[in-house]
């Protein structure tokens, strides 16, 4: 391993800002490092957008090198990877043999280790449930020295405590995972316009037989109209369909967003009315499932003080009633979005003692951070999303409360007694000050 001391890591969001007091590099055999006078936290990719992969003062252990395909047992779909590998990285070995991981969040550029930590979720949510339903197994070491294989079976507190654990409970050196079947890297994707939540719902009503779903909603429409889509996965023979995307990069961070108000309001309106009312197309995996990996540094339109985002999770049929009120809310202050993201997610659930995926309707939106204003909102919306006793997504937020945090799970006792206590976070500090 290899000590840097850097100030340049940081989270997708870019708020807030963290400093760690040194960077341990982990090489091909992830070990942790011996003794020190500070917390660690492993950190992967950085693609969190606030602050659970942050570690202000402390040291952070970073994953990237450690990215090995340990054993494979194609026949069966089964895999043993280190914690470093991306979740892009697996699919492009994976793929190939006609399988691919079950679940994947909106980007492929994160770590198997963080998709485990933050117990990520995606599309298929609905039937497949969240990345830890798929996880067999695990190593994690822990600060005092010992070495841990944990599976429903064995080491289970340990095992249901890192699934979703926001990586408190040790570092995992690698993980075990049964990916899915798949006849190839295509989909046939359908995509419908609808005019407000009511249509919303009875689309996912009708979609039941399709296995992702997902839609954009336009979060100045007071009805909340936007653009579904489903999707199934293609039998073979579209194998040579061309791959047309357009790769780009945002070259520098502006010194301002570059969102605002009147851009949302335009790019909201010219993304719903410039779109034909239904269409039917083959996509590549990639379009479908990760459309912004095609911008490479999307985050720098948000301008050096970075960007916020909120997603909740509100269970129930009256869980439309608060996603209006959210959006009320969100004109209200004219703080936009132009990325808003709606989703029925399913029962299924992983047993990560704060895993946040759950059934309910989810709704993310990223803000540009703007001081008071920002946090202003945040605080209204996350009261709504709490009085309809819903929760908050941690490895989206930068602004979660206490409160909010103690009402993600009911398990914080048994997942506090399964923390390492040399690995701490700006999060868990923020949220449990003193604990």
């Amino acid at each position: 391993m290899t000590i840097e001391r850097i100030d340049s890591y940081h989270s997708w969001g870019g708020y807030p800002r963290s400093v760690p007091s040194q960077v341990v590099i982990l090489g091909a055999q992830p070990e942790l490092p011996a003794g020190g006078d500070t917390t660690m936290l492993p950190y992967g990719n950085g693609r969190s957008y606030g602050d659970v992969c942050l570690n202000n003062g402390g040291t952070l252990l970073a994953t990237r090198r450690s990215k090995t395909l340990i054993d494979a047992d194609w026949e069966r779909g089964v895999v043993r990877c280190q914690a470093g590998m991306t979740i892009g990285e697996l699919n492009s070995v994976s793929l190939p043999h006609g399988w691919l991981v079950p679940v994947t969040p909106g980007t492929q550029l994160v770590t198997l280790g963080g998709a485990l930590a933050n117990d990520v979720h995606g599309k298929n949510h609905h039937g497949a449930g969240s990345f830890g339903c798929h996880v067999l197994s695990f190593e994690l070491l822990r600060s005092d020295g010992t070495r841990c294989v944990c599976s429903a079976v064995e080491h289970v507190d340990f095992f249901f405590a890192t699934i979703g654990g926001l990586g408190l409970t040790g570092l995992v050196s690698w993980v075990e995972l049964t990916l899915k079947r798949v006849p190839g890297p295509f989909l046939a994707v359908e995509t419908i316009k609808y005019a407000n939540l009511e249509v919303f719902a009875r689309l996912n009503e009708e979609s039941s037989d399709f296995e992702y779903t997902v839609a954009w909603i336009d979060c100045h429409s007071p009805g909340g109209r936007g653009v579904f889509q489903r999707a199934n996965h293609v039998e073979a023979g579209t194998r040579h369909l061309p791959d047309k995307s357009l790769k780009i990069e945002l070259p520098f961070t502006p010194p301002f967003s570059l969102v605002g108000s009147i851009t949302t309001t335009l790019f909201n309106a010219g993304y719903f009315g410039f779109r034909r009312a239904r269409v039917a197309a083959i996509q590549r995996l990639n379009k479908f499932l990760y459309p912004l990996d095609n911008i490479r540094c999307w985050n720098r339109i948000y301008g050096r003080r970075g960007f916020v985002q909120f997603q909740c999770v509100i269970p129930g049929p009256e869980g439309y009633a608060t996603v209006a009120r959210l959006l009320a809310h969100m004109r209200a202050s004219r703080m936009g979005s132009f990325l808003t993201v709606l989703k029925h997610m399913g029962e299924k659930r992983s047993g990560g003692r704060l895993s946040f995926p759950r059934a309910g309707i989810t709704l993310a939106v990223d803000f540009p951070y703007r001081g008071a204003p920002t946090h202003r909102l945040l605080a209204v919306l996350e009261e709504e999303v709490l009085s309809g006793a819903g929760v908050i997504y941690p490895a989206k937020d930068a602004l979660m409360s206490s409160a909010a945090f103690e009402a993600l799970s009911e398990c914080h006792g048994e997942f506090k007694a399964a923390r390492d206590s040399a690995f701490e976070s700006d999060f868990i500090r923020r949220v449990q000050p003193g604990a």
